[in-house]
Order: C-alpha cells, then sequence, then structure tokens
C-alpha cells in the first residue's frame, strides 16, 4: 500500500515537471529475470563461455574424472589420487562417515602420505593446466 502511493506521488511529481514515467510490472517484463539476465562481468563472461563449450577457468572436472572415478581404497599400495600444479598441496580429509572435523594436512611431492587421524594414504600426482 505505502509502496503504491509512494509510486503515485512520484509519477505525479515527474509528469508535472514534464517527463513521463514507465512503469513497469514483472507482467509487462515476462516473469523473473533468469541467472543468465543477471549475471555481470566476470560471471556473465564465464556463463556465455560454458554455453560455448568452454572452460575458460578450470571449473568443471577433468574429463578423465568425469567419466567414472575410480576408487581407491587408501591403502598405501592403492592411494587417494590427489591432482595437483605445484609441489605441495592442503588436503582436508573427515575420517569417519559421519564426522564434523576435518583434519587438514600437507601433501608433498613423493611418495605417498599417511593422513595424521585416520591413517588414509594420499598420494600427489602432477596435473597439467589445460590453458
Amino acid at each position: 500500500m505505502a509502496a503504491r502511493l509512494l509510486l503515485r506521488t512520484c509519477s505525479a511529481t515527474l509528469q508535472l515537471r514534464g517527463r513521463t514515467v514507465l512503469q513497469r510490472s514483472m507482467s509487462t517484463m515476462k516473469g523473473i529475470p533468469t541467472v543468465e539476465e543477471q549475471a555481470t562481468g566476470l560471471e556473465r563472461r564465464v556463463l556465455q563461455a560454458l554455453k560455448q563449450g568452454k572452460d575458460p577457468y578450470s571449473i568443471l572436472k577433468p574429463k578423465e574424472y568425469a567419466v567414472k572415478p575410480k576408487e581407491y581404497a587408501g591403502t598405501k599400495e592403492d592411494p587417494h589420487i590427489v591432482p595437483c600444479v605445484g609441489e605441495k598441496r592442503l588436503v582436508g580429509c573427515i575420517c569417519e562417515e559421519d564426522n564434523t572435523a576435518v583434519v587438514w594436512f600437507w601433501l608433498n611431492d613423493g611418495d605417498a602420505q599417511r593422513c595424521p587421524s585416520c591413517g588414509s594414504h594420499y598420494k600427489l600426482v602432477h596435473q597439467e593446466l589445460p590453458h
């Protein structure tokens, strides 16, 4: 009610000054704008690139992992694989299925390393950037 009164007052004031006000409602704008219509800047560029089938900032999973990820046992012989472009990476391990705490540790290049809490093994594997 108050919004209508304010809108009428503003439009009447502007009409008195010789200007007309274009009042638009959701029905004339054809509904609520979509995400693509509202996006600006970097987000808009990313959405446009994804529509064209490109992945400019490596947002999506690598194709070798997208088909069917291999299940790793987490043992020393079959460690969990962690892709990385550097020599070390911060890894978070949820040791138990219902656990709410994450155990964070640095994983360095070389042999497989153990989680300090549960003992699962992780190995760093170098991955090249696509661009």
